[in-house]
């Protein structure tokens, strides 16, 4: 079977910052309860995981004025999830309704700014050979980083086109290279209902905006400068995209505090 009927159609990205002092508390209640039940127990959701920005890792992330994050040291987790393709709009409902019955029934957590939580469309995703882990394995493979890059579509540019340069011209390079990914993905803004939490902020262009999620076998600050610290430039320079933001984040521990005293 070439094609097999598990595929990735939805990915939410939440990107969350704990208030300072509630780091611990704050990581407990993500991994212990939310990360479930606010999403993994609904149908469709088929994979999870989740990752850090530690301060040295955060030191890393440019430009530094990036409508992603307020400032460098904000948007300390993140949590990506997978749901099945052909299933966006009943995951979307339950998902929403999920969240407003967690508020009411006292099961959310205060002490935490949402910084980037947005639902996208998998459009496309690349792999460095034809063995490597398709993305739908991506999130249980348990890769130990990721690199998540954004821009912003110049007017009357396509997605198209843009694939089309990051299949042909960057991605055959960084496929190369001892810093590239393993896999990873090119994913599109899609709209929030409009009933969904007030607390999570709503993006301008969102037509234009698209995301990319690079999965690495190893540790994400390795070999920065001479790999996705150019990837800046090498979008603007396609004269394609803006580039609004790169960052690398590796993965938590589950079941521990650890990267809690390192966030800042």
């Amino acid at each position: 079977m070439k094609k097999y009927p598990i595929e990735l159609g939805t990915l939410l990205f939440t990107m969350v910052e704990p208030t300072k002092g509630h780091e611990v508390e704050y990581n407990r209640w993500y991994e212990r309860d939310h990360f479930y039940g606010g999403v993994l127990v609904g149908a469709y959701s088929f994979a999870g995981d989740r990752f850090v920005s530690t301060k040295d890792l955060k030191a890393l992330r440019y430009p530094i004025d990036s409508p992603m994050t307020p400032d460098p040291m904000s948007g300390s987790y993140l949590a990506i999830y997978w749901v099945l393709k052909g299933h966006h709009d009943d995951w979307n409902r339950w998902s929403v309704d999920t969240v407003k019955n967690l508020h009411a029934t006292g099961r959310m957590f205060g002490e935490r700014t949402h910084i980037h939580t947005q639902l996208y469309n998998n459009a496309w995703s690349m792999t460095r050979t034809d063995t490597t882990t398709n993305i739908e394995l991506a999130l249980d493979r348990g890769y130990p980083g990721i690199v998540v890059n954004v821009g912003e579509l110049k007017d009357g540019v396509t997605h198209e086109q843009m694939g089309e340069w990051m299949k042909n011209r960057w991605a055959p390079k960084a496929f190369e290279s001892s810093w590239g990914p393993d896999v990873f993905n090119y994913s599109t803004l899609l709209p929030l209902l409009d009933d969904a939490p007030p607390d999570v902020p709503r993006v301008p262009k969102a037509e234009q905006r698209f995301m990319q999620i690079h999965f690495l076998d190893h540790d994400p600050a390795a070999q920065w400068s001479e790999g996705y610290a150019r990837f800046g430039a090498d979008l603007n320079a396609s004269g394609l995209a803006t580039h609004l933001w790169t960052s690398p984040f590796k993965n938590t521990v589950f079941g521990t505090d650890t990267y809690t005293d390192q966030l800042w």
